[in-house]
């Protein structure tokens, strides 16, 4: 037991002066270790903060409601270019283990744009599915958001944007089907003219699904969060996440064998937990991507410190800092800010910051702006900086949230003494501070470009 505790005590000490010990001291190798670390940290530690594993039950049900009108929606689009029975074959083959579900979802699918062509339904039945489609493709926007503490796209742009997805994914689809059936082609005519290329051209057409689910990850990444994520990151997300979608999709097909007793149990509907099954942990491998961008990109200034033990004294104190570089580079005719930007910048912890920074924008004290990558807001003034001092900033920060409405406790009767004596303190801190303005509270070393 002794040496267990050792273990222990010794694997805490290493890996908290890792972490501790600062970046520009630390060599190439102790470096990357201490980046791994840090990025299996912050990944664990949002895993269970964020609830993944609620989100991806949220997107269970959501795809479970979507799934016929979407893939109706995928049949049509390639319908109208003739290529129907290629997106229903690259279907098959991206998810092979829900085979029997595509199968059935292929009927109900035919049965839909039937009823949706037909007479009084058609308006009806266009309006449904697209609700329908855009109510999923929202839900998951909103969930990665949430994630990256992104704000979330106009009503307008989603409709713009989700619809440039379903044109681009069918074809997409298409050209990889051609690649498969071309690559195919060529192996058959060419085996014996160009037997050495043959067996490189078979692991290619082996790993295809591979390299299909990790371009398809690796764009999700990218594109569906309403900031800017890095590439590189979105890749190796994608790289991670992709293979082990597949390796599931291998584990989930050679083990239904051992989940034989559902038939006897569920008879015709035994599909049903399967499915669920399926597309829970699919989910939760999707959203893990998700967060393991978000580590990775966050890694050099979120040093995911636990935010419930900040003093109220330091949190003012920020909110004070935070403003003052946004009210001194606009005085300054600099361009404005991000979050992730005045976070990395300044090293303030990103969650802190993106709190602050919403608090700032209920307070009326800023307003979001276009920045050079526009979605992704930047922050100025919200009025005149000559007019903005320390207690103004304190006092419209103080009285926002709700008020004595919200709650039982009265003010006005029992607890009189109580509320003026809360009064009459911040009172004297705003008169103290009314006088000394933000923009006067010079931060040294202002970068004009950060």
């Amino acid at each position: 037991m002794s040496l267990k505790k050792n273990i222990k005590r010794g694997r805490i000490f290493f890996i908290g002066n890792i972490l501790r010990t600062p970046e520009r001291e630390l060599t190439g190798a102790w470096r990357a270790l201490r980046n791994f670390v840090r990025v299996v940290r912050i990944t664990a530690k949002r895993f269970l903060d964020d609830e993944l594993q609620l989100r991806a039950s949220a997107l269970t049900y959501s795809t479970l409601l979507a799934i016929v009108p979407l893939l109706a929606l995928l049949i049509a689009i390639a319908g109208g270019f003739g290529f129907e029975n290629i997106i229903e074959s690259q279907l098959f083959s991206y998810f092979p283990a829900q085979r029997e579900v595509l199968s059935d979802a292929m009927v109900f699918v035919s049965n839909y744009l039937k009823q949706a062509q037909s007479g009084v339904l058609l308006g009806i039945g266009i309006i449904f599915l697209l609700w329908t489609v855009i109510s999923l493709m929202s839900n998951i926007e909103n969930t990665m958001n949430r994630i990256w503490q992104a704000k979330e796209r106009s009503l307008y742009r989603k409709i713009n944007d989700y619809t440039s997805l379903f044109i681009i994914l069918p074809v997409f689809m298409i050209l990889s089907g051609g690649t498969s059936v071309f690559m195919s082609t060529f192996l058959s005519d060419g085996e014996k003219s160009l037997p050495i290329l043959t067996p490189l051209i078979y692991n290619l057409l082996e790993f295809t699904p591979y390299l299909s689910t990790i371009i398809l990850f690796t764009v999700a990444y990218t594109l569906i969060p309403n900031t800017r994520v890095k590439f590189k990151y979105a890749l190796i997300a994608g790289i991670v996440c992709g293979i082990a979608f597949q390796i599931f999709q291998y584990i989930y097909i050679n083990g239904q064998i051992w989940v034989s007793r559902y038939n006897a149990i569920y008879g015709s509907f035994a599909f049903l937990p399967l499915l669920l099954l399926w597309l829970q942990l699919s989910w939760l491998i999707f959203l893990f991507g998700v967060l393991l961008s978000f580590s990775m990109q966050n890694l050099d200034y979120d040093n995911e410190e636990d935010m419930r033990n900040i003093s109220r004294q330091y949190k003012d104190f920020l909110i004070v800092l935070i403003t003052s570089i946004i009210v001194q580079r606009f005085d300054k005719r600099y361009a404005p800010l991000t979050k992730m930007r005045i976070s990395k910048y300044y090293s303030i912890p990103l969650r802190l910051t993106s709190q602050i920074i919403h608090l700032l924008l209920k307070a009326g004290i800023i307003i979001e702006v276009v920045s050079g990558d526009e979605r992704i807001p930047a922050y100025q003034p919200a009025f005149d900086i000559n007019k903005l001092s320390v207690g103004m900033l304190l006092n419209r920060v103080d009285n926002v949230g709700s008020g004595e409405k919200a709650f039982r406790v009265n003010r006005n009767s029992r607890y009189r003494r109580q509320w003026d004596a809360i009064v009459n303190a911040r009172k004297e801190m705003y008169k103290i501070s009314s006088d000394l303005l933000i923009k006067d509270l010079e931060i040294e070393n202002l970068k004009s470009k950060c």
